[in-house]
C-alpha cells in the first residue's frame, strides 16, 4: 500500500510513529505538508498539485489536519475523494466534528447520551439557555477550542452570564452545556477504528482543575471500557463519518455521555497508557479498507430515474410485523432491503429468512413510487416538561 499522511508536523509523536508502523509493515509511506497543496480542477478529471508538481499516484490518505488550516485541510481530503483515494476520516466528517455545535446537533438525531446543551446569541436569551440545560454551575465552551482551551466552569447564573456576554461582545461563538457532578476532572478516551475501540484511558484532572485533557497536566490510566461505553464510542464515531477518532465520554449516572468526537486524536497518552500497538491498528485496518473504499449509498444509487434510497419503518400494527423478508413482498415491489436497524443495532444484508419486527427501519434501495407510502411520517417535536417548584398544598376546607 502507498499511504500519505497529511500532517505539517512529521516530527510530532502521533505522526512519527504512525510512519514507523506503516514502514514497519512493509508499506510506501510519505509524510505530506497539507498546506502545500493545490487542488487542481483545470483538467478533464480531478488532480492535485504537490509542491508545484503533478502528485503521484497514492492507494490511501491518513489526515490529521490541525484545527487552525481545517478548511483548507478538508478541502484537500475532499479532492483525494473525488479521485477515489481511500481515507478513513471523510472531509465531511472532519468538518462536522471540529465543530462543536454541528457534532453535537448530528448526534442528537441518533440517541447519543451527552450533557444538556443549549446555543443563543442573543444577551436575553443567556439566561433562559442556561436554566435549559439545568442551571448552573454550566459549562461554557468555544465551539472551535481544543485540547481543553476555551472550556470554562461558570460556578453560579451571573458569572456564567458575564462570561457569556463578555465572549459574544469579542465575536466568539459559545454553548452553554450542563455540568456533570459526578464526572468532575475525570473522561474516558476511547480510540475507535473500525468499528471497535482498540484502546480506552481514563484522565484525571489535576487538583481542583476541572478539565482532564493531558495537555493540561492530566493524568492517565489504562481502562477496560463496558459494552455499552464500547458502542457508544464506535456509534457516535461512525454517525460523525470517522473510521478513526478519539471519542471523549463522561460517566454519568445513567451512563456513558459524550462530549467530543476529535478526527485527529493524539496517540501519545493513549499508547502509553495502555502500551497497546494504537499507530499499528490504525495502519492495518487502513490497508484492510483500501480495497473497499467506502461510497456515500445514496449519491451512487440515485441516478436512475424514479429510483433511489429510502428508510422504511414498520411500527407496531403494521403488516410487516411477524413476516421474514421474502413474505414482506418487498422483492415483487422491486424494493431491496440494504441494511436493518433493530434498537442500536445495525444488520448489514439481512438474510431474507430474517423475521421482521416492530420499530425496525430498513434501508431500502428501489422505485420511490413504491417507497413513497412507506416512508416514516415527519417526527413532530415533543413538548418538554419543565419541572417547577414544589408548592405547599392548600389545606382542604
Amino acid at each position: 500500500m502507498k499511504l500519505a499522511i497529511l500532517s505539517r508536523s512529521p516530527n510530532a509523536y502521533s505522526t512519527a510513529r504512525l510512519k514507523a508502523a506503516a514502514l514497519e509493515r512493509g508499506h510506501d509511506c510519505k509524510v505530506l505538508n497539507t498546506l502545500r497543496f493545490a487542488i487542481d480542477l483545470s483538467g478533464d478529471e480531478p488532480d492535485l498539485q504537490f509542491r508545484g508538481k503533478q502528485l503521484s499516484d497514492y492507494d490511501a490518505i491518513l489526515p490529521r489536519i490541525g484545527a487552525s488550516v481545517t478548511y483548507f485541510g478538508t478541502a484537500v481530503v475532499r479532492q483525494f475523494e473525488q479521485m477515489d483515494v481511500y481515507t478513513p476520516n471523510t472531509s465531511n466528517g472532519i468538518a462536522n466534528s471540529r465543530d462543536k455545535l454541528r457534532a453535537t446537533q448530528i448526534l442528537s438525531r441518533h440517541a447519543i447520551g451527552m450533557p444538556g446543551t443549549s446555543f443563543v446569541r442573543d444577551k436575553a436569551d443567556v439566561l433562559p439557555a442556561i436554566d435549559l440545560v439545568g442551571g448552573a454551575p454550566v459549562v461554557i465552551k468555544l465551539l472551535e477550542g481544543t485540547q481543553g482551551i476555551g472550556v470554562i466552569l461558570a460556578p453560579d447564573t451571573n458569572v456564567a452570564e458575564g462570561i457569556i456576554e463578555t465572549l459574544q461582545s469579542t465575536k466568539q461563538n459559545v454553548l452553554i452545556q450542563q455540568f456533570i457532578a459526578e464526572s468532575k476532572g475525570r473522561d474516558i478516551r476511547a480510540l475507535v477504528v473500525g468499528d471497535r475501540v482498540v484502546g480506552a484511558m481514563r484522565r484525571t484532572a489535576q487538583g481542583d482543575e476541572f478539565r482532564s485533557n493531558v495537555h493540561r497536566g492530566g493524568s492517565v490510566e489504562a481502562v477496560e471500557l463496558s459494552e455499552e461505553y464500547e458502542q457508544t464510542a464506535v456509534r457516535a464515531a461512525q454517525i460523525m463519518g470517522l473510521r478513526v477518532a478519539g471519542v471523549d465520554m463522561l460517566e454519568g449516572n445513567d451512563g456513558p455521555l459524550v462530549m467530543e468526537v476529535n478526527s485527529s486524536p493524539g496517540l501519545e497518552g493513549i499508547e502509553r497508557a495502555t502500551d497497546l500497538d494504537i499507530a499499528g491498528a490504525i495502519i492495518d485496518h487502513i490497508a484492510n479498507q483500501v480495497d473497499f473504499p467506502e461510497l456515500d449509498v445514496r449519491q451512487r444509487l440515485t441516478v436512475s430515474t424514479g429510483y433511489g434510497v429510502a428508510e422504511i419503518h414498520v411500527p407496531e400494527g403494521s403488516e410487516f410485523v411477524g413476516q421474514t423478508i421474502t413474505e414482506s413482498g418487498l422483492r415483487e415491489r422491486d424494493i431491496t432491503v440494504l441494511t436493518l436497524h433493530r434498537n442500536n443495532v445495525v444488520i448489514p444484508n439481512p438474510k431474507v429468512s430474517r423475521e421482521l419486527e416492530a420499530e425496525d427501519r430498513l434501508l431500502c434501495f428501489g422505485k420511490l413510487e413504491e417507497m413513497r407510502g412507506m416512508i416514516p411520517t415527519r417526527r413532530k417535536r415533543r413538548a418538554k416538561v419543565r419541572k417547577l417548584p414544589d408548592e405547599p398544598i392548600p389545606d382542604a376546607e
